[in-house]
């Protein structure tokens, strides 16, 4: 089985996406990772975010890799080997992102390594196009939501574990920012796929939602 899990920023895509693979003994892939890291790479090399030849460019050449730690349960990341996995949660990183992310040549070298990784199947991947563009024939989609404020309140956490001080009015602004960054760019932009089931996490626990999904795939494995 493949689950498509999408939704923006901040609604829970990741934590949920890795408990219900962690339950069925799946591989978890985080697609926005792989666009992170080449964020970070970007940036590393003094490319500009906006030139999409340049960006582009670098997403063909590079060998970007998630690792599994049975220990942890967290993924790692690689960029030619390289461990870049605290380096793509840097606020930079996230500032520069959906910019990265929205070029064509981008999304077609890295969406052609996430349909490979699909086709292997009983896989969990979470992003933004999953549903609609990476593995639209899933045979589970859920997309995420959650209030802006809320998001930005785990956002905020997330930040604050790091050592980062944060504005939480500021971060919400950042995050509507994105939303409509995401949702409006011309490829593979950020939407519910029309067969997708929507679960808004706001005021509902990780492991509500985590049962709510599993429900969702044991309801789809009936009907086969």
């Amino acid at each position: 089985m493949r689950i498509a899990i999408d939704g923006p920023a901040g609604a829970g895509k990741s934590t949920i996406a890795r408990r219900v693979a962690a339950v069925l003994g799946y591989v978890y892939v985080d697609t926005g990772a792989m666009y992170r890291a080449l964020t970070a790479e970007v940036l590393r090399r003094s490319i500009e975010p906006e030139d999409a030849v340049a960006v582009s460019s670098l997403a063909k050449s590079l060998q970007i890799m998630l690792r599994h730690d049975n220990e942890t349960g967290q993924q790692g990341v690689l960029i030619d080997h390289r461990d870049v996995t605290e380096e793509i949660r840097e606020p930079v990183v996230n500032q520069n992102v959906s910019m990265v992310a929205s070029h064509e040549g981008v999304r077609t070298a890295i969406v052609a390594q996430q349909k490979s990784m699909a086709a292997q199947g009983n896989v969990v991947m979470d992003g933004r196009d999953i549903g609609t563009t990476v593995i639209p024939d899933a045979e589970v989609k859920v997309f995420l939501k959650a209030s802006v404020r809320e998001r930005a309140r785990r956002r905020s956490l997330d930040l604050i574990r790091r050592g980062y001080k944060v504005n939480l009015d500021e971060l919400e602004d950042e995050i509507r920012e994105r939303d409509f960054f995401d949702s409006t760019r011309r490829v593979s932009p950020l939407r519910k796929a029309d067969d997708a089931v929507e679960i808004d996490t706001t005021h509902v626990s990780v492991d509500e939602v985590v049962d709510m999904v599993l429900l969702l795939c044991q309801g789809r494995e009936a009907t086969h």
